[in-house]
């Protein structure tokens, strides 16, 4: 089983893995999710879920097959937490 990055917590059925990003304003959540769409396609890895408000935007991870998020998944979360760490935001 892959541990989830800092930051990130696992969540039960399916196994999956979650995080709510905070940002100061609108603005940076829009660029923040824009962000994370470019590397979905860039990554060919695409969130489950994920939801947003005007100033947080939550994410939502599961491994292929509904299994454990795996190494992929891996990459995609540490790439995803270095694209927040570029953002201004509380």
């Amino acid at each position: 089983m892959t541990t989830p990055p800092e930051g990130w917590e696992a969540r039960g059925r399916p196994p999956s893995w979650f995080r709510r990003f905070t940002f100061a304003k609108y603005a940076e959540t829009r660029d923040f999710l824009d962000g994370v769409a470019a590397l979905s396609e860039e990554l060919g890895l695409h969130p489950q879920n994920i939801n947003f408000a005007t100033t947080h935007a939550n994410i939502t991870i599961e491994g292929a097959d509904q299994q454990e998020p795996g190494e992929a998944e891996l990459a995609f979360a540490l790439r995803v937490n270095a694209l927040a760490a570029t953002r201004a935001g509380p």
